[in-house]
């Protein structure tokens, strides 16, 4: 018998498991160094077309793969914890990326007004009909209906309809001097009305009204097949790897405005293709979670992701970068115009449909994935 040997012949699994699972930190951390040290030498070589598309690829990608790994590490936390706390700490996160992001773009080049508005919009068009239809149609493939809690729906719902509509739709109403923008008085009452409304939520999320972001389903035939296997790691490790991760994705996302700007500015692509660059960066890490967890039968886990990253996207994200606008002269219009107003009423009235019983089925998820359809065409056409 060998109890020492025997110890370390188990750590040495971990470890190894641990290495292989966390490789790409190693990529964005020296991704990270180079841009550092090499930021200004590659982003001068932009005219080039392709230099513009590798530098564009290697940091969207090691972006997207840092923040898939903040959502595996936020998983783990949920798994652990529990909801709603995992999810919160999903979204706060994913919004925290989004508007450094956003403030990037924002300041690299000219100032592009649009741009919050057009993340901000792309970001729900994704979520609210690419990711839920996708989890509906995936998720009801092979089972007649899913539920989730019914309360819970109407709760984000409740604040994600009066928070969109004033954000994005009576701007475009609200005659200035200067045109249909957002006053003075409309941003103050809009930062403090949102961040309000948002801190009181949290409080009833993760207190008195917790049970109404869980599942309380009728028992099945078929147990629900886990989402995920729990690491067995402690705790404190995944929250210092989600941190870790989010470190070099906040400072490479700084040089992806570079590129960005330039095929906007310099090719002259349609100014909102940085807001829908934007959107996808921050909303596929949270789809990935969110379809997983359809597929796994957890609609409930499905329904906290792409509700909850709405409303972190409107409540949180408009008033700091109203905030970040004011501090540093840069203007933001935030007025949707007729067509894409439209689509968002649509889609804010199909969402109420759809989380109306408690219950979702394919049909429901091709209706959503119709509406996204629609939204790409429209990106296309314009």
């Amino acid at each position: 018998m060998d109890p020492v040997g025997t110890g370390h012949s188990r750590k040495r699994p971990e470890i190894s498991g641990l290495v292989r699972k966390e490789r790409t930190l190693p990529l964005a951390a020296l991704t990270m160094l180079a841009f550092v040290a090499y930021g200004d030498r590659l982003s001068s070589g932009l005219a080039s077309p392709l230099v513009l598309v590798v530098i564009f690829a290697w940091l969207f990608g090691v972006i997207l793969t840092a923040a898939l790994a903040v959502v595996r590490h936020a998983d783990e936390l949920a798994e652990r914890m529990g909801e709603p706390y995992g999810t919160l700490i999903l979204t706060l996160t994913i919004t925290a990326i989004e508007v450094v992001a956003i403030s990037a773009v924002m300041f690299h080049g000219d100032n592009n007004p649009t741009l919050v508005r057009d993340t901000l919009f792309a970001v729900i068009m994704i979520i609210l009909n690419g990711m839920v239809g996708l989890s509906l149609l995936l998720g009801a493939w092979r089972r007649p209906e899913q539920r989730h809690n019914l309360q819970g729906a109407n709760a984000y719902l409740g604040l994600i309809v009066p928070l969109a509509t004033l954000s994005l739709i009576l701007p475009e109403f609200e005659p200035t001097p200067s045109g249909p923008a957002i006053s003075s008085a409309h941003q103050t009452v809009l930062v403090f009305m949102s961040i309000g409304l948002y801190g009181v939520f949290l409080m009833l999320q993760t207190g008195r009204h917790r049970p109404y972001f869980t599942n309380h389903r009728a028992p099945t035939h078929a147990p629900a097949a886990r989402e995920h296997q729990p690491s067995g790691q402690p705790l404190i490790l995944h929250a210092a790897l989600l941190f870790a991760y989010m470190v070099p994705v906040v400072y490479l996302v700084d040089h992806l405005a570079r590129p960005i700007d330039y095929v906007v500015e310099t090719l002259h692509a349609p100014m909102a293709l940085g807001g829908v660059v934007m959107a996808v960066l921050v909303a596929t890490p949270e789809a990935i979670s969110a379809v997983r967890a359809a597929i796994a039968d957890h609609l409930q886990r499905s329904v906290n992701i792409f509700l909850g990253s709405v409303l972190s996207t409107i409540g949180l994200t408009v008033p700091v970068m109203l905030a970040i606008s004011h501090l540093s002269g840069h203007s933001i219009v935030l007025g949707l115009g007729r067509t894409e107003t439209i689509m968002l009423v649509l889609t804010l009235a199909v969402s109420m449909i759809t989380f109306a019983s408690g219950r979702t089925n394919v049909m429901q998820g091709f209706v959503h994935l119709m509406l996204f359809v629609t939204y790409l065409l429209l990106i296309i056409e314009g």
